[in-house]
């Protein structure tokens, strides 16, 4: 216990004359040493690195969960299943919400009325683009918002902590070459000028190892980089997955309207997207709905069209054909495209090999 009272009281004696130190400093009645400029560039470079990355990391968070309350409450989720060490469950989006509340409505309603079917066929695809939303967020989270957190919450908080350590150290020193000023008598230079020496090695030692610390800033800006590359990568996924959505979307209501305004047809039901959601080009002048399940592949039929012209093309992103009339392609290979009279303008011809298909547009980049 007197050990304890002693270090506590050392404790406190350093702390208030570290404390006349500072205030002495800021009123400028007292000398103060400056750091190296390169240290103090480093300094300023890592305060903005803080800065930026907690405002690009709340504004993504925003971005990606726009309602505050949901948010907090997402947070707050994240917080209690990461102590647990269990797997954080996937949320539903709303989007997926606003689906299933569309399919709820339409057995209500009626799956076999106008209104009911076309229901049925937004709200499936209102539930396709909130997989691709929770993909989106599941991306982000691992590969963008995790990293810029793990900065926050552990690098930086051991070069705070280091800083803070170095400001105590040149407080020490200045502290010491006052006390070497003040001294007078030869024994009382002697102990100054111990300590001084003492207090400057200790400064000179953490200035080496925050140095070493803030340095290790740029490797922290190429790992954002990279994390930042992957984001806009899972963003460019996401949207493209959405107008290919979108665009089959449309058309399937294009079908539901072409059959309600054709005469004297059989009650109208719009196509179940599940199974022909995918399927091409509008129909036949006075074909009925039932019908279009029942047409060849149109791969098949346009090979008998003449071509406009081929070209090569880069595939952006993976993509599994629906139907035999769609080609299956995976990332980054190459293939020749070409269209043919009459085509959708979203879609194009591919062909790898003695393989042969439709291709979305958005999921190539067309060569010279």
């Amino acid at each position: 216990m007197d050990f304890n009272v002693k270090k506590l009281a050392c404790g406190a004696g350093v702390f208030f004359t570290r404390a006349v130190q500072f205030t002495e400093e800021k009123l400028g009645q007292a000398e103060k040493t400056e750091l190296d400029p390169h240290l103090e560039n480093l300094i300023t470079r890592a305060d903005s690195t803080k800065n930026w990355t907690e405002k690009i990391l709340r504004q993504t968070e925003v971005l990606l969960q726009p309602n505050p309350i949901d948010h907090t409450g997402a947070r707050i989720e994240e917080f209690i299943y990461d102590k647990l060490d269990k797997k954080l469950p996937s949320r539903t989006t709303n989007t997926e919400l606003l689906g299933q509340y569309m399919l709820e409505a339409a057995n209500e309603f009626g799956p076999g009325t106008p209104y009911g079917s076309t229901l049925i066929t937004v709200g499936e695809y209102q539930k396709r683009l909130g997989g691709a939303e929770r993909d989106l967020l599941q991306a982000s989270a691992v590969g963008f918002l995790t990293p810029l957190r793990n900065f926050l919450e552990g690098d930086w908080r051991t070069i705070s902590k280091e800083r803070r350590l170095l400001e105590n150290r040149r407080l020490d020193l200045d502290i010491c070459k006052a006390r070497l000023k003040k001294a007078k008598l030869a024994e009382a230079k002697a102990a100054a000028e111990h300590e001084l020496r003492v207090a400057q090695a200790e400064f000179d030692r953490q200035a080496e190892v925050t140095k070493l610390l803030l340095e290790g800033i740029g490797s922290t800006h190429l790992n954002h980089l990279r994390c930042l590359q992957d984001f806009a990568e899972a963003q460019a996924t996401y949207y493209a997955q959405c107008h290919h959505h979108m665009q089959d979307l449309q058309r399937e209501l294009s079908r539901c309207a072409n059959s309600i305004s054709t005469p004297h047809s059989a009650p109208v039901v719009c196509p179940d997207p599940v199974s022909s959601a995918f399927l091409s080009g509008p129909p036949s002048p006075g074909a009925s709905v039932s019908s279009l399940s029942s047409q060849r592949p149109l791969a098949m039929e346009q090979t008998q069209l003449p071509v406009t012209g081929t070209r090569k093309a880069k595939v952006l992103y993976d993509y599994e054909g629906h139907d035999g009339s769609e080609l299956s392609l995976l990332a980054d290979e190459l293939i020749i495209v070409h269209t043919v009279p009459g085509m959708d303008p979203d879609w194009l011809i591919g062909e790898r090999g003695n393989q042969k298909g439709k291709v979305p547009v958005t999921y190539l980049e067309l060569l010279s």
